[in-house]
């Protein structure tokens, strides 16, 4: 008996860690996960998890579920819950859409503001000062690159797109 522990992470783009575990497994093996959600993100790609496991003849277990995919009640019991997880996701980003078109439509939804551009004319007046850009950041409670940023471009008053004090 063998028993390896992965965690999670990200390598270029795919996750890492799940991609190695899937390839450490062996026949006869049972591959153990805490949640479904930690073992993939949608129906198809727990599907394709599933192909690989079975050609490798590796059963699944899901602790906090409770669940075994070496019983036929268990196979679908898997295939069950992966698909209420995809309904339930699509309808909560559903809702999320149909709210932020509501907002936009009453005029209270306009995104995140720029709260560097609107302090640029103090970020300019305390560098002026000998202010260092750290403790400038730290005075306004905005991020140090964001000082940064309005120092580069020259920002002088809050506006969007393009800089134009500087064209």
């Amino acid at each position: 008996m063998r028993e390896a522990v992965f965690g999670t992470g990200l390598v270029d783009g795919r996750a890492g860690a799940l991609e190695a575990a899937l390839d450490f497994v062996r026949e006869d093996d049972v591959f153990v996960v805490t949640k479904l959600d930690r073992l993939a993100r949608s129906v198809r790609n727990l599907m394709e998890v599933m192909d690989r496991l079975k050609a490798k003849n590796v059963e699944l277990r899901i602790l906090d579920m409770g669940l075994d995919t070496s019983t036929p009640t268990g196979k679908l019991i898997l295939g069950v819950m992966a698909h209420v997880a995809q309904f339930e996701r699509d309808m909560m980003l559903e809702r999320q859409r149909e709210g932020i078109a509501r907002a936009k439509a009453d005029g209270k939804f306009k995104g995140r503001k720029p709260t560097a551009r609107a302090k640029a004319a103090a970020i300019r007046r305390l560098r002026a000062e000998g202010v260092m850009p750290t403790a400038i950041a730290a005075k306004l409670n905005i991020g140090r690159t964001s000082v940064y940023r309005v120092l580069d471009a020259g920002f002088d008053a809050p506006h969007q797109g393009t800089n134009l004090t500087n064209t």
